[in-house]
């Protein structure tokens, strides 16, 4: 029986492969790039290389990671556009590039819902509220507090779109008034918080976490709605006095909306694979995030909510429209 169900298996996946267009059937054949719109580092970059490895390692075809930062990924989303829409071009997106960007622009030079096709969800992490090691503020309370006493005084560091939406809930929700300081990417948000240049930033867990560790910079609260394994001693933001509030980068990968719809779906479906491994679960907890399992539906409607989330904060906030 069971070898009867294996050559049954076997009929199957060479009636999908018939079916399949030839060029299809050889995809990959060359070697992909997987465009990202942040710096080395970031949990962005830390994604589209874990992915990129493992692809590489299921097709036997190297992967490239480019990164292309800077203009709120308007580079990086630039890049992916003007390259052949073959399928071998994969933009590594974010929160911000692929939702944020449209609450905070008048007027975007792509559109992230019909210039792509969605291929897969990646993972999410839960954001850090972080201020220098030697920062007075050693609660979350103390910082609430003096940023009330000084309205505007405070300044943030936001390395993308993303960044700078969460300061914003966090000032709507919190009833502060903190200044926007903007950056090229995740890592130097970090570090000009490790330098004392701002006294506060929002961070992913995977950037930011060991100078946690090494007290370079103090976490004040996991913007999660349950302590995370990566820094157990650090509250949720519940827990240290702001009810409700959580906020999480999140990274997925899409091509352009012309790519052919053969070279997408496999392209979705080896992706598909990899985010389903018991290895990749294991990757992103040790990191402190988590992985996303959804294919190009379920990444497309996750993507259509967080556009409409982000879109209503901005509201709230009042940010000014760039």
């Amino acid at each position: 029986m069971p070898h009867r169900r294996a050559l049954l298996a076997l009929a199957a996946a060479l009636s999908c492969l018939a079916g399949m267009p030839a060029q299809a059937q050889d995809f990959p054949h060359k070697p992909i790039k997987f465009v990202v719109p942040f710096p080395p580092g970031s949990g962005t970059d830390t994604s589209a290389r874990y992915f990129g490895q493992k692809l590489s390692a299921l097709t036997g075809q190297p992967v490239v990671v480019e990164n292309k930062a800077g203009a709120n990924g308007f580079l990086a989303v630039q890049a992916v556009l003007a390259a052949p829409a073959d399928g071998y071009t994969v933009f590594v997106g974010s929160n911000s590039t692929l939702a944020v960007n449209v609450a905070l622009f008048k007027s975007l030079p792509y559109d992230p819902v019909t210039d792509f096709a969605p291929l897969s969800m990646m993972m999410r992490s839960p954001a850090l509220l972080i201020v220098p090691g030697s920062s007075p503020h050693k609660t979350l309370a103390e910082l609430i507090a003096a940023a009330k006493a000084k309205p505007t005084a405070l300044n943030y560091g936001a390395g993308s779109a993303g960044y700078q939406l969460m300061a914003e809930l966090f000032n709507d929700t919190a009833k502060v008034q903190t200044t926007h300081v903007p950056f090229k990417g995740a890592n130097e948000a970090v570090a000009a918080v490790a330098a004392g240049t701002v006294e506060l930033a929002f961070a992913e867990m995977t950037s930011a976490q060991e100078m946690v560790k090494g007290g370079r910079i103090r976490a004040l609260a996991v913007a999660s709605d349950k302590r995370t394994a990566a820094l157990p001693e650090v509250a949720t933001a519940t827990e240290a006095g702001l009810a409700g509030f959580t906020a999480y980068t999140w990274v997925g990968a899409m091509v352009s909306a012309k790519t052919p719809k053969a070279e997408a779906d496999k392209l979705a479906a080896l992706l598909t694979q990899i985010e389903r491994m018991p290895e990749t679960r294991a990757f992103y907890e040790r990191i402190g995030a988590e992985v996303m399992q959804g294919g190009p539906q379920e990444m497309r409607a996750f993507q259509a909510e967080e556009i409409r989330l982000w879109k209503r904060i901005a509201s709230q906030a009042k940010v000014e429209l760039q």
